[in-house]
């Protein structure tokens, strides 16, 4: 017969995975090279948790240096950038976005409720595990 505590110790690991498994995030490309590199994965900070209302950090709270995770809408996926300018146009604030590795910045202006996520720094280094997310992106098909 199993045991509740023995249950209730299965949840909290799934708890934990779970949890866990929403702070990391694959890099899918090179644009952020030599940062990262397509197949890292990056630890984040949500700006709206599970979408349960927990904020780990306020997108309008971004600063240039950041890099953040954006719903972009010039392509189908979020992308990983970094912020380059914050600009006000009409009274509303903006952010400019670029891939390290790219000649020119994202197509569009962003803003704070476009962002969703900021990568975890230490000092000056984003934290990231190099190459794990390859075996996410094989199974994907990417």
């Amino acid at each position: 017969m199993v045991e509740i505590k023995e249950i209730v110790t299965y949840i909290v690991i799934i708890a934990i995975a779970l949890l866990i498994a929403q702070h990391l995030n694959v890099v899918v490309s090179g644009s952020m090279e030599p940062v990262f590199y397509r197949g890292d994965i990056v630890a984040v900070e949500k700006s709206n948790l599970l979408g349960l209302g927990i904020h780990e950090f306020n997108p309008e709270d971004v600063k240039v240096g950041d890099i953040v995770v954006y719903d972009a809408k010039w392509v189908n996926e979020s992308v990983i950038h970094r912020v380059i300018n914050i600009t006000e146009i009409n009274g509303s604030t903006y952010y400019v976005i670029k891939g390290d590795h790219n000649n020119a910045p994202d197509p569009y202006y962003v803003k704070a409720s476009q962002i969703t996520d900021r990568v975890i720094t230490i000092g000056d280094n984003p934290l990231s595990i190099p190459y794990i997310g390859n075996i996410n992106l094989w199974l994907k098909g990417l």
